[in-house]
């Protein structure tokens, strides 16, 4: 095991005195040149980077595991980073099962090259937080955030546990949660903890590439299940869509039960994974690109794509500055985020076609004196995985830039720069500010999996009640979650919650989303504060007036005007009236206060509190 202890935050900014300048100088060139020699055996990935090997106690690896979650299950807007790797082999005995608890900011991932290379006899799960009476009421699954767990087979063992938690592996998530490269059998997967006391609510989540058992879906408001194999799903809520997974359930009766069915996946890219080969080396794989795919990619071999040796890649630790980390990506080096809090205060700039960029641990990236943390040029197959990018104090024109607004943008349909479990937060931990979170101006890119989020609640400071609402609507400035000005794009898994004016504004031609979710801001003050010019609020889904083409699979937008219950807005989803813009199986729902007028475009009843929690639904628009 490589056990290593937290290291503390720093800023990435630059060096105020001529001896400090000459460390970090004396610094970045060591760094550069040690990151050109191959590495062998075990790479330095920081020090919040815990690996196991089967050799070790059960016993060892449980106590470890049991400590990390004693202090992240509660650790909501904390700053700690942990990931666990887990070599090739199995872990726990049928007498002796590891039993896994994942708090926030937490990433279990298995080091095989396939799933099936690590074992884990025992069970990985995610319980209900109850939030009141001592933590014995108001248990929910609805603030459970960030966290990963892939590349690794689950055979369920609940030795040990009582009935109720012994009846099936729980995962009870909400948004920024992913679920990939999974081989679960030996028992059931629930995706809502009810073992616990009410409400059981929850508000996820994303599976990919994965082998499931029956599944139980309980209170799961939305899911996005894409490109697996399913023994059995039970049920819906609002909103359930599955693209490419053998065995989903048919959508004919749409909305009872809502389930919106792809038979395959337009496009999709797998998350790059790291893996040890047999000479115990390090390397990243880099799926490929897929079109209209069904199934697991693991199935009859290794998933297909390319493998990079770790040593083309710098693995960077929250203390590396930034003009280092761009000077490696400059001469062609890949970029490994190992767990931790960044401060950027200069973007971090690819420029490079293919380069991959991949955080592990949840590596955060925290805007600096109105910094765009991550700015990718317009060129093809560029790669983003496993990143979360926060707002500054200061107003930051966009976090994550792909692409020139003005200038030439390379890309090719063969290629595409994805972006696979990238999450976006402004406010929440700390005060934040932007004008636009996700701003995708290249042609032909892939978002796989993103929550892009204006905090509803935090640790800012504010008040409770109505007040600190008001302070929140006038201090965590985001007026655009996502703004996709490129043709050709595709999401899968479009999560974007609570931003002031549109949440996603979508500009390019023949765009592709399947699996949209929306919750329009809880704290607009007045309706006055809630205006679109003339109109009354901003769509939580708005296609662009001159678009000709953009289809739009399971879309669903949400109302709680908590700071002021008599807001209205006018419309969901705001799109042209022509034939290339088709929306497939799209509702509005009320969460208890506030009112949706209508569904889209005028049409559609109102979400309003005379049916809280009972979705209006649209089959098909345009109406045939």
């Amino acid at each position: 095991m490589t056990n290593q202890s937290p290291g503390a935050r720093r800023r990435l900014g630059p060096a105020l005195v001529l001896g400090l300048v000459l460390t970090i100088a004396a610094t970045a060139t060591s760094t550069a040149a040690n990151a050109g020699r191959p590495q062998h055996g075990t790479p330095d990935f920081g020090p919040n980077v815990t690996i196991f090997d089967p050799s070790m106690p059960v016993s060892e690896i449980q106590a470890t595991l049991d400590a990390t979650h004693a202090k992240q299950v509660d650790n909501e807007m904390g700053t700690e980073r942990y990931a666990y790797l887990f070599k090739p082999g199995t872990y726990g005995t049928t007498a002796q099962p590891l039993q896994i608890k994942v708090g926030y900011y937490t990433e279990i991932t298995g080091l095989g090259a396939a799933p099936t290379d690590v074992t884990i006899n025992g069970k990985v799960e995610v319980y209900n937080r109850c939030l009141a009476g001592g933590g014995t009421s108001n248990c929910l699954a609805l603030v459970n955030f960030w966290r990963t767990l892939s590349n690794l087979s689950i055979n369920i063992n609940a030795a040990g546990q009582d009935g109720c938690r012994s009846s099936a592996n729980f995962w009870g998530v909400s948004q920024a949660v992913s679920m990939r490269r999974l081989d679960i059998s030996g028992g059931g997967l629930s995706l809502m903890d009810y073992c616990t006391a009410g409400p059981q609510y929850a508000s996820g989540g994303f599976i990919a590439d994965s082998r499931l058992p029956s599944t139980i879906n309980g209170s799961q408001q939305q899911w996005l299940t894409r490109n697996s194999e399913v023994d059995g799903w039970s049920n819906g809520v609002w909103n359930q869509v599955f693209a490419g997974v053998v065995g989903a359930p048919d959508d004919a009766a749409f909305p009872n039960p809502p389930y919106t069915t792809l038979g395959s996946t337009p496009l999709s890219r797998e998350k790059p994974y790291l893996f040890v080969d047999a000479k115990g080396e390090y390397n990243i794989r880099v799926p490929a690109v897929q079109s209209d795919s069904r199934g697991i990619s693991w199935g009859e071999g290794m998933t297909p794509g390319r493998t990079i040796p770790i040593h083309d890649f710098f693995i960077a630790k929250p203390s590396d500055p930034v003009h280092v980390i761009n000077s490696q990506l400059a001469r062609g080096k890949h970029l490994l985020l190992t767990p931790g809090m960044y401060d950027v205060a200069r973007s971090i700039e690819v420029r490079r076609p293919d380069t991959v960029v991949l955080g592990i641990g949840h590596a955060t990236l925290t805007a600096v004196n109105g910094s765009i943390p991550l700015d990718v040029a317009g060129v093809p197959g560029v790669v983003v995985a496993g990143v979360t990018i926060d707002a500054g104090l200061t107003e930051s024109p966009v976090l994550l830039r792909v692409g020139s607004k003005h200038g030439r943008n390379f890309s090719t349909p063969h290629n595409p720069t994805t972006l696979s479990d990238v999450y976006f937060r402004v406010g929440g931990p700390h005060v934040g500010r932007t004008n636009i979170a996700l701003e995708v101006n290249s042609d032909h890119v892939l978002i796989d999996h993103t929550w892009v989020w204006r905090g509803d609640h935090g640790v800012e400071g504010f008040a409770e009640g109505v007040n600190g609402d008001t302070d929140r609507w006038n201090t965590n400035t985001g007026r655009y979650g996502a703004v996709i000005n490129g043709d050709h794009v595709t999401a899968t898994g479009l999560f974007v919650e609570h931003f002031q004016r549109y949440n996603t504004v979508w500009n390019g031609e023949h765009g592709t989303t399947i699996l949209y979710q929306n919750e329009l801001p809880y704290d607009p003050p007045t309706q006055a504060a809630w205006m679109n010019g003339g109109v009354e609020g901003w769509a939580g889904y708005k296609v662009g007036d001159r678009v000709k083409h953009h289809t739009l699979y399971g879309g669903g937008v949400y109302v709680f005007n908590q700071n002021n219950p008599s807001i209205h807005t006018e419309n969901g989803f705001e799109v042209p009236v022509t034939p290339g813009v088709r929306l497939h199986h799209i509702m509005t729902v009320n969460l208890s206060a506030g009112t949706i007028d209508h569904v889209v475009n005028g049409v559609g009843e109102p979400a309003d509190t005379t049916r809280i929690g009972a979705p209006v639904y649209i089959e098909e628009y345009p109406i045939p």
